[in-house]
C-alpha cells in the first residue's frame, strides 16, 4: 500500500495583505519563513516521514518553472511531482489526483500548502486511521463558544448556542483510500457541487470521516498576524 500527499498551492492568498503591514507576496505559500519558502517547510514535513512515498503539488504554471528549479536545490528525499492548479481548491486537488497513478486502496493525503508546522505523528495518525476508515481528519476541540446566528443588514444576531462537545476545528492533513476519494470528487464534478474541503466531498458521498486528534500549531498561515505566529514557530523549530 502506497501513500501520496497532494498539496493544492495555487491560491492567491489576498488575504494576507494588510495596509501599513508587512510586505507578503500576493501568492501567501512562496512567502519566506526563516529564510526558506513557507512551502518548502511544508513539503519537507511530508518528504520526512517513512509511511510517505511521493508528493504531488498542484500551481499555477507561471510559478512552477521557477518552482521545480527550487525543488532540485532543495534535495528533498521523496518524489515530488508539479501539476497544474485550477480556478480553485478542488479543480487542483482533481488535477492532480488525474496525475496520480494508485491502486484503489492506496492512500491519498491532502494538506494545505500553509500548514507548514504539521509533525509526523499526526500524519501518521492521519494515515492509519484513513487505512482503518477509508476516510479521516485531523481536527482540534474546539475551546471558545460557538454561537450560530443569523445575517442581518446591520450583522448578525444569536440564534444559538452550539454544545462545543459537537464541534471539532478542522485542519489537514485529509486522508482517504483512493476510491472514496475519487468517486467523491467525480460526482461532485458531475453534479457541480464545490465542497469546502476533501471531507465535505467525501461525506456528500455519505463516507463516513473518522477524525484523529491534530495540534494547536498547526496553525494555516492567511493572515500577517498568522505570519507573526509561525516566525515564532519556526525560530522555536531552528533551535
Amino acid at each position: 500500500m502506497r501513500v501520496i500527499v497532494i498539496i493544492p498551492a495555487a491560491g492567491l492568498g489576498t488575504r494576507m495583505s494588510a495596509p501599513g503591514g508587512k510586505t507578503i507576496p500576493t501568492s501567501k505559500q512562496f512567502a519566506v519563513l526563516n529564510g526558506v519558502p513557507i512551502i518548502i517547510h511544508t513539503l519537507s514535513k511530508f518528504a520526512a516521514v517513512a509511511e510517505v512515498n511521493e508528493i504531488y503539488i498542484a500551481m499555477r504554471k507561471p510559478e512552477s518553472e521557477g518552482f521545480q528549479q527550487r525543488l532540485e536545490q532543495e534535495g528533498l528525499s521523496k518524489p515530488i511531482h508539479v501539476v497544474e492548479g485550477g480556478e480553485h481548491r478542488q479543480q487542483s486537488v482533481a488535477n492532480a489526483l488525474a496525475a496520480v497513478k494508485a491502486a484503489k486502496e492506496d492512500i491519498i493525503l491532502v494538506h494545505d500548502a500553509v500548514r507548514p508546522f504539521v509533525d509526523a505523528e499526526t500524519i501518521s495518525h492521519v494515515i492509519e486511521a484513513a487505512k482503518k476508515h477509508g476516510a479521516a481528519i485531523a481536527a482540534i476541540p474546539a475551546f471558545d463558544t460557538i454561537k450560530q446566528v443569523d445575517r442581518t443588514s446591520e450583522g448578525a444576531v444569536v440564534n444559538a448556542t452550539i454544545p462545543r462537545e459537537h464541534i471539532v476545528l478542522v485542519q489537514t492533513p485529509q486522508g482517504f483510500r483512493y476510491h472514496v476519494l475519487k468517486q467523491a470528487m467525480d460526482d461532485a464534478e458531475r453534479d457541480g457541487f464545490v465542497g469546502t474541503d476533501e471531507a465535505s466531498i467525501v461525506e456528500r458521498s455519505g463516507h463516513e470521516v473518522a477524525v484523529v486528534m491534530g495540534t494547536r500549531r498547526n496553525i494555516k498561515i492567511t493572515t500577517p498576524d498568522d505570519m507573526e505566529l509561525a516566525e515564532f514557530f519556526a525560530g522555536q523549530e531552528s533551535h
